[in-house]
This record gives structure tokens, C-alpha cells and sequence, in this order.
């Protein structure tokens, strides 16, 4: 088994995550690569002493993470930083020739994204992918292995969306992801929108125009001295989209919601497929449940499927029990492995987000902000 040596660059909560998975990689069977935690880089020092008292392995911790890529035994490097430090690291990290998992949106606006771009092409050598968790439920690969099979027939609509939390308390204290200088001005987009898009960009669903309401619902928040501090970002986005049926050629609604205010919602994602031959829906309020119906004639009914541990890569876990969002964060990092020591993704839906696709999600957000400033219907 080839081990791939990792430098993390950002220790927080999802950097913490990818650790977890690292230290349980024994539960993924038929693997042939394994990832190995060498380096760690963070400005907190705070948040050293959990990755030092569990992961053996590591030889370097610094806060300056050019002494991590300038390290010949880091290899490849998970970046999980604000936004606005995506362009001058991402661009960094590739220009070292390592391999980059990164957080989305992969830069703060289009202009960023574009820099990032220019690196990779500049280093063909580099492998290079987005996060994203959506597709690896079993339910959800489901529902993938139906629109490969072209089960849907003709597409009626898709809706697709992340609704991450109800902040409706007013006294929550604000966060750099709403402010404009480090979270950008896409907002809750550039933060959540690659997760709605995710699926259906991998289907061929690309959106041609949109007309987008964006809300900034709580236009301040305490700071963490009590101060009220504005909150210049979006909150909420709704994007009504035209696209394009690949198979049939055909155009059909898409809209992609989301939201960090909505309320009685706790991170769920969810995909709404409605064709002329199937259709299918799934949440992750209910991860287990797939909804499907599929139309011969007469009656039309909705059948529901529970699913149980059938994940993409296979792991130690009985098909019987569930499979919850750390085994998802697993299979991620399975399809970064997997993609990047074969070559190949293992398949369309399971696989990581592309820099191409990261790039379109640009297209799409930059079109959204001026869709709301100015009620128009914009081109992506």
C-alpha cells in the first residue's frame, strides 16, 4: 500500500476531521493508498497539542506554512483556511508541487479563483480538488447511480440545497464568515453554494442564466467583547437557474438554495430530481431514505428506500447500520487518494470537485451578485 505523506495548513475543525479519518483509515477496505499526517501548520498554537497526542507520525509543527512546503517529506497538503487567504496559499502549495485538497470556494471571488487556476495549469505534476461531502451518502450514491443509468428520462426540475443552521438568534456572535474582507461577497455562496452544486454539476447540469435573492437577514451581530458589529454578508441565497438536459437537449428549472438562517435546520443537504421516466429525492435530515418513483403507466406512487452502509468504498461497517458524516468526510478523502494514486476517479460521483467545476460555481455566484444588484436575469 503506498502511504501519501500529508501536511495539514489550518487545524480547525474540519482540519481535526481529516484527522480523525487518518486515524481510522484501517476501516476502509481494498485501499491502495493510505494517508500519513507529517506536518501541521496553524497560527494558533492552541491547536497543536490534539494533533501531537494522536498522531504519532508528525515531525514538523510550525505556524509559518512555507516552513511546511519547503519540507521534502510533505508530499501533499490538506488547506483549510478563511477565504480570503485561499489565492496567496492555494497558489503556494501548488507552485511547492504538492498536491492540494482545498476547502471551497478555492478564492475569495472570481479574480482569485482565476490566479488559482493560472497555478495549476502552470504545474500540471499537481493534483488538485475541492472538498465536498454531498454526493458520498449511501442514499445520495444511489440516486448518482440513476442519473448515470439515465433512469429519470427527460429532466423536469432539479432542486438542490444546503440549509445549514437556523441563526435566528440575534445574539450569536458574529464570525469572519460574515465579513466581507475574509469571507468575500458571494457570502453564505462561497461558503456553501460548491455543496448544492456539487451533484449537479457532475450530472452536466450547468446553469445558463440565473435570477438570484440573496438576504442579509441580521444586519449586526455582538462581537466577542459584546460590541455590535455590522454583518455585511449574505445570509440566505436563492438562485433560480435555466440549464440544460445533456440527454435530451432539453432545458428544465434548477434552483440552488442556501441558507445560514433557516430555521429548525441543522446542516442538511437535500437533491430533488423529477423526470419524465423517475424521480427521486433525499435529505440528510433523514440520510438512511431514498424517495423514488418510477413511472410505466397508471397509478403513480412514491416508494421509499432505507439504505444502509453502502458506501462507494468499502469499509469494515455491516451493510445493516448507518453511515453518518464523519464516514462521508472518509469517503472523501478515499476519492482523493483514490484519484490521485490511479489516475482515475473510481467513479463520476464518487470523486472530489475539480478545479474546472470550482471555477464554473464562480461563473454562476459572480452572475448572482449581479442578479441581485440589479433584478436582472444574468448570463452565467
Amino acid at each position: 500500500m503506498r502511504t501519501v505523506r500529508f501536511g495539514i495548513i489550518g487545524l480547525g475543525l474540519m482540519g481535526r476531521e481529516f484527522g480523525s479519518a487518518v486515524a481510522r483509515w484501517c476501516h476502509l477496505l481494498e485501499m491502495n493508498a493510505r494517508p500519513e499526517i507529517v506536518a501541521i501548520c496553524d497560527t494558533n498554537n492552541g491547536l497543536f497539542a490534539w494533533f501531537r497526542d494522536n498522531f504519532p507520525t508528525i515531525k514538523l509543527v510550525t505556524s509559518d506554512y512555507r516552513q511546511l512546503l519547503a519540507d521534502p517529506d510533505v508530499e501533499a497538503v490538506y488547506c483549510a483556511v478563511p477565504h480570503n487567504l485561499h489565492q496567496p496559499i492555494y497558489t503556494d502549495i501548488i507552485a511547492a508541487g504538492k498536491h492540494l485538497l482545498g476547502e471551497k470556494p478555492f478564492g475569495i471571488d472570481q479574480q482569485a479563483n482565476a490566479a488559482i487556476n493560472e497555478a495549476i495549469r502552470r504545474h500540471p505534476q499537481v493534483f488538485v480538488r475541492s472538498t465536498s461531502h454531498f454526493p458520498f451518502f449511501p442514499a445520495m450514491q444511489r440516486l448518482c447511480r440513476m442519473i448515470e443509468q439515465k433512469a429519470f428520462g427527460q429532466i423536469i426540475e432539479v432542486n438542490s440545497g444546503f440549509l445549514h443552521s437556523s441563526d435566528l438568534d440575534p445574539a450569536k456572535p458574529i464570525n469572519w464568515k460574515r465579513i466581507v474582507k475574509i469571507n468575500g461577497e458571494y457570502g453564505c455562496l462561497g461558503d456553501l453554494g460548491m455543496h448544492a452544486c456539487h451533484v449537479p454539476f457532475k450530472a452536466g447540469w450547468y446553469p445558463r442564466t440565473v435570477r438570484a435573492i440573496l438576504s442579509n437577514l441580521v444586519k449586526q451581530r455582538p462581537d466577542r467583547q459584546g460590541n455590535p458589529t455590522p454583518c455585511e454578508t449574505w445570509d440566505n441565497a436563492t438562485l433560480l437557474c435555466d440549464a440544460m438536459d445533456p440527454d435530451s437537449g432539453e432545458p428544465f428549472p434548477l434552483t440552488i438554495k442556501t441558507q445560514r438562517i433557516a430555521p429548525g435546520e441543522t446542516d442538511t443537504w437535500y437533491l430533488d430530481v423529477k423526470g419524465m421516466k423517475a424521480s427521486a429525492r433525499w435529505s440528510s435530515a433523514n440520510p438512511r431514505r431514498l424517495d423514488v418513483l418510477e413511472y410505466t403507466g397508471g397509478e403513480q406512487c412514491w416508494r421509499r428506500i432505507d439504505t444502509g452502509w453502502e458506501a462507494a468504498f468499502r469499509g469494515i461497517t455491516g451493510g445493516i447500520f448507518e453511515f453518518g458524516f464523519t464516514d462521508a468526510v472518509q469517503q472523501l478523502w478515499a476519492a482523493f487518494l483514490h484519484e490521485l494514486t490511479e489516475g482515475t476517479p473510481k467513479s463520476r460521483f464518487a470523486a472530489c470537485v475539480t478545479p474546472e467545476e470550482v471555477a464554473y460555481s464562480h461563473r454562476l455566484f459572480t452572475a448572482a451578485l449581479a442578479s441581485q444588484a440589479n433584478g436582472t436575469v444574468e448570463r452565467v
